[in-house]
């Protein structure tokens, strides 16, 4: 009697657990996708060996690559409320490492841009490109994969991030306004944009730019061809010595000349 008293109740509470699970999977797999926000122009992702045109509300999952034309634009939000904008001409891969949430993207060529949203005073994640990883605790960050080499360009709007070199080793971390270009075969080496006052103005520029785009009609989303601003990327800042760098704002005037008969 005891034996199937003991059976009789284990069977139910397995059933439950299953149950559980079960109901449990399909939330995982929606926190671990990110969804389109707003874009426009040619945005896809590659999905059972061919590329599917995305759209507003559109979802893709951990390992797919999305990639932009010469016109394409897309915003995504993840489950915590991260943002990332992929530009033209980019090849993006979504958390090419399931197993790890903190994995977000990486690019592969092309220009992003992160938008980290403060949990508990932190966020941990991790962007990668051919040539450097990107740690960041809660910030605004942009990561640009200028050519074939991975040569990568990464600058801090806000918060901080460190840039470890993959190759060679060696880290080095950024605060707002300072940057770095990542060489395959270099020593890291950050600068510091000393035009600092243009660059916050040259930003809030951009910031406003995007937000007409936005609001007008026939401007990005729905997948309507709206001119996205170019603000550097694959095809916009190739080569590791010619061409000022992408996302950096012109430099400061000279000093004004001296009055006369001083």
């Amino acid at each position: 009697m005891l034996r199937r008293f003991t059976l009789s109740r284990t069977v139910p509470t397995l059933l439950m657990a299953a149950a559980l699970v079960l109901s449990l999977t399909p939330l995982q797999a929606q926190d671990t996708a990110a969804r389109v926000l707003v874009m426009s122009g040619s945005v896809s992702v590659l999905r059972d060996s061919g590329p599917w045109i995305l759209s507003e509300g559109s979802a893709i999952k951990p390992k797919q690559i999305v990639k932009t034309g010469h016109d394409g634009y897309a915003k995504f939000q993840v489950s915590d409320g991260s943002t990332f904008e992929v530009f033209p001409d980019s090849q993006v891969t979504f958390r090419d490492n399931p197993g790890s949430l903190r994995d977000l993207l990486d690019v592969v060529i092309g220009h992003v841009k992160v938008y980290i949203q403060h949990l508990n005073g932190e966020n941990p994640n991790k962007v990668y490109s051919p040539t450097a990883v990107i740690s960041v605790r809660g910030t605004v960050f942009d990561v640009v994969v200028e050519d074939e080499d991975g040569t990568t360009f990464v600058s801090v709007d806000e918060g901080s991030v460190g840039v470890r070199n993959r190759i060679l080793g060696g880290e080095t971390f950024l605060q707002p306004g300072e940057s770095v270009r990542v060489y395959r075969n270099q020593r890291l080496a950050k600068g510091v944009d000393r035009g600092a006052v243009f660059g916050a103005v040259w930003r809030a520029a951009k910031d406003a730019m995007y937000q007409v785009i936005l609001r007008r009609p026939g401007g990005m989303g729905g997948g309507t061809s709206g001119t996205v601003p170019q603000t550097g990327g694959a095809q916009g800042d190739k080569g590791k010595n010619g061409g000022s760098s992408p996302g950096t704002p012109p430099a400061p005037p000279g000093a004004p000349p001296a009055p006369p008969g001083g």
